[in-house]
């Protein structure tokens, strides 16, 4: 079990920024990843990106080059720093867990962004 506290979303205009936070803890795995995953309405979930505790990091053609990602191992947490923002990133961005030993993942309840003028 993963209990995750997420923080960062909101209203940014188009071209802004935004820093996504998320605290994770209930759980300890020897090979992991955390990461984000997004959904606007009325469409599907899509990957973001996500980084493993080695500090492999890997991006969604749609974010490369706007979107960092980033972990602080000590504290559980995981950030997603968002630059260069587009409406169309509008969406509830949810923190994961993954478990590389078992595939197992686990979902925080998602924070809301909104790219808007």
């Amino acid at each position: 079990q993963v209990q995750f506290v997420e923080s960062g979303g909101g209203l940014v205009q188009p071209g802004g920024s935004l820093r996504l936070s998320c605290v994770a803890s209930g759980s300890a795995f020897n090979r992991y990843s955390m990461g984000w995953f997004r959904q606007a309405p009325g469409k599907q979930r899509e990957f973001v990106a996500d980084i493993t505790n080695s500090g492999i990091t890997n991006y969604a053609d749609s974010v490369k080059g706007r979107f960092t990602i980033s972990i602080e191992k000590p504290k559980n947490a995981v950030y997603l720093q968002m630059n260069s923002l587009k409406p169309e990133d509008t969406a509830v961005y949810s923190c994961t867990w993954y478990n590389l030993n078992t595939g197992s993942m686990f979902w925080g309840q998602g924070t809301q962004v909104t790219v808007s003028s």
